[in-house]
């Protein structure tokens, strides 16, 4: 056990993340909160300190139990660190996720360059929405 840890070293020791490389850059941006406000990988995390890390489209949340500096196996990880991500959170994972259907008629060919544009605008809409 370590007497304070960097925050990035902490959520890849209790498998968060597969590397603290990962871990590191999900905190620069802005994807990992400690006790609802914003961190930096260097951050030094104690007991009881709650995190928050979004991926994808679900916002997951842990507690701090103990402190660990060495990456922990899957068995051992429930005594460092609570998983407390509520039950509605989970099931975004679950979600059926829409999709789009559009219709060409035969012969029309291939879509243009701006046919083009204006579908990859709406399926980056529909991604945005659904964060």
């Amino acid at each position: 056990m370590a007497d304070e840890i960097r925050l990035d070293k902490y959520l890849w020791a209790v498998r968060i993340f597969k590397t603290r490389s990962d871990a590191a850059e999900a905190i620069r941006s802005n994807r990992v909160t400690v006790n609802g406000t914003g961190a930096k990988p260097s951050r030094e995390v104690h007991p009881g300190d709650r995190i928050g890390v979004r991926k994808e489209r679900v916002n997951y949340s842990y507690e701090v139990i103990d402190l660990v500096s060495s990456r922990q196996s899957a068995k051992n990880v429930p005594l460092y660190c609570r998983d407390t991500t509520p039950q509605e959170e989970l099931d975004k994972l679950h979600a059926p996720r829409e999709t789009i259907f559009l219709f060409r008629d035969r012969g029309t060919g291939r879509p243009t360059k701006k046919e083009r544009r204006e579908l990859d605008g709406l399926m980056e809409e529909m991604t945005l929405d659904g964060e």
